[in-house]
């Protein structure tokens, strides 16, 4: 089994930051990207930011300059570091892996829970 599991949604106003986390474990055999999904009520589900084998990161274009994607080497956990949030900030963010586990012939998407981030003065 796979799990992402993840951390540091909350509420704050506007202006302010938040950090997020997300820790893939289980039986994984290799990661080929980790990101960011965020998502309204009754809309689809929209890319934040992604980061590839080798660091190579892609950025929505509304959270360029503030929001910065960074990974934890050898420890399949990434970060979410948000800056100047604004309230169409607000979302459901899910964490997304592009992974192998074990049994998997070729990597498959994996998704975590979801954590609410609230921007609201």
């Amino acid at each position: 089994q796979v799990q992402l599991v993840e951390s540091g949604g909350g509420l704050v106003q506007p202006g302010e930051s938040l950090t997020l986390s997300c820790a893939a474990s289980g039986s994984i055999f290799s990661i080929h990207a980790m990101g960011w999904y965020r998502q309204l009520p009754g809309k689809e589900r929209d890319l934040v930011a992604l980061i590839r084998n080798g660091g190579y990161t892609n950025y929505a274009d509304s959270v360029k300059g503030r929001f910065t994607i960074s990974e934890i080497n050898a420890k399949n956990t990434i970060s979410l570091q948000m800056n100047n949030l604004k309230p169409e900030d607000t979302a459901v963010y899910y964490c997304y892996a592009l992974l192998r586990s074990l049994w998997d012939t070729s990597p498959n998407n994996y998704w975590g829970q979801g954590t609410q981030v609230t921007v609201s003065s």
